[in-house]
């Protein structure tokens, strides 16, 4: 089975060609660099992982439940379209809304390797191209891991929304080499980190949560290689290049906003494309949802030096301006220590149950020497029980800990 048919509905052509241009720069300098960046390229070489390992894929998933959330998240609860529908097109419905949210997670990820492979083609400086080399590896990883996970546990793909489309494709066709930065290292992956903070604090399935855990993980450097390089170079620049960079912002903004409406979801059971606005626009989970997925990016946005009157009135307008006073470092520290106590859990967990079954296994092995019916067995680790604490072992053999 190819994926194009596990498509909700028709993707269109097999791929999408973004004419791009622009200079691909080589330097010369091999033995200088930021320190900061440089820090930065170790820790992406140290992080690196292998989701086959890590990820415990064995998990069941309910495909119609995948996410454990509460009804009360979906845009259509307490409708008259809701309150018609009978218990199979609900759980149907939330299949279709898991499938459409973590598709523009894959859509997104494999636009973020894009972008980083060619940030690694197009900037200036090598220290950055280190990093971006590295960063386009962790993409790679998670377009495979939301691929998998949509294909093997739900079963059910969306298109790319249009919304995306366009903010992704404005971002590959710019010529100067800082847009893919600004783009997605500070929009797009900005507000994919606070979409899967949120989603990775709410769910209550442990596939979901490990897979958002561990790519938020890596996320986090990817935002602070964006903000390293941006700050340096947008000192720079001449007021009227900084206007230019903010009208890309607030027209990125408004796009990613209504790129959250998941209005295609609701049209594909019949609902009319006008009552899907509307409920979209009615629904308070969704309105607090939008305005807590710019927490990331309206930080960011002002400490690389964008905080111009026009983009201060934007974000007064989506109501947000506040968020401009966030603590990024921390949150983005959060997030790092999320990961590392939930593997920590996680070995901890496996190492019981591996110490489990060695007693178990000497327990049966001393009742057959004496004759004896063996003891009443125990639960035995999984495989991906085991592929987790190997990775995590090999992680720690490799840290020297």
């Amino acid at each position: 089975m190819t994926t194009r048919k596990l498509y909700a509905h028709d993707p269109g052509a097999d791929g999408w060609e973004v004419p791009a241009s622009g200079a691909a720069r080589f330097g010369w300098d091999y033995d200088s660099g930021r320190d900061r960046l440089l820090a930065l390229y170790q820790k992406g070489k140290d992080k690196q992982w292998d989701s086959v390992k890590r990820i415990d894929w064995d998990l069941e998933v309910d495909p119609y439940d995948p996410l454990g959330v509460p009804d009360e998240n979906m845009t259509i609860y307490g409708s008259p379209y809701w309150d018609r529908m009978g218990e199979a097109e609900r759980r149907e419905m939330r299949r279709h809304f898991a499938a459409w949210q973590f598709s523009q997670f894959l859509h997104g990820e494999q636009g973020a390797m894009v972008c980083a492979a060619r940030i690694v083609e197009s900037v200036p400086d090598l220290d950055a191209k280190f990093y971006s080399a590295t960063q386009t590896m962790d993409e790679a990883r998670h377009a495979e891991i939301y691929s998998r996970f949509l294909r093997e546990k739900i079963g059910m793909l969306y298109p790319i929304n249009d919304n995306l489309q366009s903010l992704l494709g404005d971002t590959l066709r710019d010529s100067r080499w800082d847009m893919p930065y600004l783009g997605m290292q500070v929009l797009i992956e900005g507000l994919a980190l606070a979409a899967f903070g949120m989603m990775r604090d709410t769910t209550d399935k442990p596939l979901p949560k490990q897979i958002l855990t561990y790519v938020m993980q890596d996320e986090a450097r990817h935002v602070a290689f964006g903000r390293m390089a941006l700050r340096d170079y947008y000192k720079e620049l001449t007021d009227a290049e900084l206007r230019e960079r903010e009208e890309f912002v607030i027209e990125g903004c408004y796009l990613m906003r209504d790129r959250l409406r998941g209005d295609e979801v609701l049209t594909d059971f019949g609902i009319p494309a006008k009552d899907a606005r509307e409920l979209s626009e009615q629904a308070e989970y969704l309105r607090l949802f939008r305005k807590l997925l710019f927490s990331r990016i309206v930080p960011c946005v002002k400490d690389i030096g964008l905080w111009g009157e026009r983009l201060q009135r934007a974000y007064v307008d989506m109501g947000v301006l506040e968020m401009g006073d966030a603590n990024l470092d921390l949150l983005m520290a959060q997030d790092e220590e999320i990961a590392e106590a939930y593997d920590a859990e996680r070995f901890a967990a496996e190492e019981a149950a591996r110490t489990a079954e060695v007693a178990e296994t000497i327990a049966e092995g001393e009742a057959a020497a004496q004759g004896r019916p063996a003891p009443p067995g125990r639960a035995r680790t999984t495989r991906g029980q085991v592929t987790g604490h190997r990775e995590t072992t090999s992680r720690a053999e490799d840290s020297g800990t």
